[in-house]
């Protein structure tokens, strides 16, 4: 019996190896291991027949038990390096990354010009102390107009004409409606800045669009006069353009009182960039400001005025025609 078992661990270790070394993936690899080495696999089941010898003959088939069992556990571990070996170089054949191909180019994007106005000058303010506020493009008559001293019957509406909605709405006319939105909601002090899309019924041409954009600010606060609105002003605008002349000229706006127009010196001429003034009192009151504590000035341009100055840009609808060939100037 012994010279039985004897050949059976033996063919046990011949056939075990033959089928480690042809086997190609770790997945058949773990089968033959728990074929030949598990507690239910052949090599146990031979050494369970060892109850049946003599003592004198178990320590032998033990030994060569045990040579088997190592000869399999050694065929398995070269096998399972050389299977992860391989498995290893292929992926990295299959990630290997061909310098000698021609690159994908990816074009680099552009800010529109428009954006880029706002983004300088928002970055000027908010540098000042100023808070970016934004509001709805679709306003209510209150907010476009009443809160801001513009009453029904007001002849100013007639310069901020604008499209009306069947609800009673209206796309409003600046971004002053912000303010008003915002000086709701906050005490002073406040210094705000306020950014946005505009609309007014106006005859389309190279000057003059009825979709635009605009930028207003406003400060409120106790003793601010009107020196510190010029103040304001001439640093933002020398930050813009540079250290060029400037100058204000007496104007009227509904919602400030004493207003004014500011022009700029541009290539040898007076060019108009904004509007400005002292907050009337009647706009302070409207949204609970008391006008005998608090003063305030506000200004506003537009957009696309500054960029066709600072771009030399020859007509406003190019701002919005979305011609590559014009955008990729920028």
């Amino acid at each position: 019996m012994t010279s039985n078992l004897e050949a059976q661990l033996l063919a046990l270790r011949q056939e075990g190896e033959k089928a480690i070394a042809a086997t190609d993936t770790l997945e058949h690899l773990e089968e033959l291991r728990v074929k030949y080495l598990g507690k239910k696999g052949e090599l146990g089941a031979l050494l369970r027949s060892m109850g049946q010898m003599s003592a004198e003959e178990r320590p032998k088939i033990g030994a060569i038990a045990n040579t088997v069992k190592e000869s399999l556990q050694t065929s398995l571990d070269q096998q399972r390096a050389a299977l992860e070996a391989a498995q290893i170089r292929s992926q990295l054949e299959a990630e290997t990354l061909d310098v000698t191909m021609p690159g994908i180019f990816s074009p680099q994007g552009r800010i529109h010009p428009l954006n880029g106005i706002i983004d300088r000058a928002l970055d000027i303010f908010v540098g000042m102390g100023y808070t970016v506020a934004e509001g709805p493009e679709m306003e209510t008559d209150y907010y476009n107009f009443e809160a801001l001293n513009t009453p029904p019957d007001h002849p100013a509406r007639d310069m901020q004409d604008t499209f009306y909605l069947p609800d009673g709405n209206l796309l409003r006319t600046h971004t002053s409606s912000v303010q008003i939105r915002y000086m709701e909601k906050e005490e002073p002090p406040i210094r705000v800045i306020a950014p946005g899309r505009v609309y007014r019924r106006d005859n389309v041409d190279a000057t003059h669009s009825a979709v635009f954009h605009q930028i207003e600010l406003l400060a409120i606060d106790e003793g601010l006069t009107f020196t510190d609105l010029k103040g304001t002003i001439k640093l933002f605008l020398q930050a813009m353009f540079g250290e060029l002349p400037i100058r204000f000229r007496a104007s009227y706006f509904p919602f400030t009182e004493p207003s004014a127009e500011v022009d700029l010196q541009w290539n040898g001429r007076w060019l108009e960039v904004m509007g400005c003034g002292m907050v009337d009192p009647n706009v302070l009151k409207a949204v609970g400001y008391d006008p005998e504590v608090y003063t305030g000035f506000a200004a506003g341009f537009g957009v696309e005025r500054f960029a066709m100055v600072l771009h030399q840009i020859d007509d406003i609808r190019r701002l919005y025609a979305s011609d590559l060939r014009f955008l990729q100037q920028f």
